[in-house]
């Protein structure tokens, strides 16, 4: 496949629908995220209005993530690591690479950046003390 912008929500939905064909037969984040999406075309859908919000700040995405990795987190007994992070993120790179190039790709990856280390400390500041 040719690398292209990233345009519109059909790039954005190639893009996660992609990246999640990945996460999910990932032999370390496949588990975590299978055991926990009982619905993937709806969270795939979720996703795309996420990500979309983050590219083209359209307002579509309206939940609350920070509150949705703290509940991941507490269901896996608080297990979920830096690892994971960085092997979500390795992931999200790779699959950015395969198929986009361009502005809107680098800022992709820098907000997954971002958003990655947030995430983490919010969900290491949430665990019981």
């Amino acid at each position: 496949m040719q690398q292209k912008e990233i345009e519109n929500r059909a790039d954005v939905s190639i893009l996660v629908r992609s990246f999640y064909t990945k996460v999910r037969i990932d032999k370390i984040l496949g588990p975590i995220f299978n055991g926990m999406i009982t619905d993937w075309e709806a969270h795939l859908e979720l996703l795309t209005d996420f990500w979309e919000t983050q590219f083209f700040l359209k307002r579509k995405y309206h939940g609350n993530p920070i509150k949705a990795h703290n509940e991941v987190d507490k269901k896996m007994n608080h297990g979920v690591t830096p690892e994971h992070f960085g092997l979500w993120l390795n992931l999200w790179f790779e699959t950015i690479d395969e198929l986009f190039t361009g502005d809107t790709a680098f800022i992709t990856k820098n907000r997954a950046r971002q958003m990655n280390s947030m995430l983490y400390m919010k969900m290491f500041e949430n665990r019981p003390k």
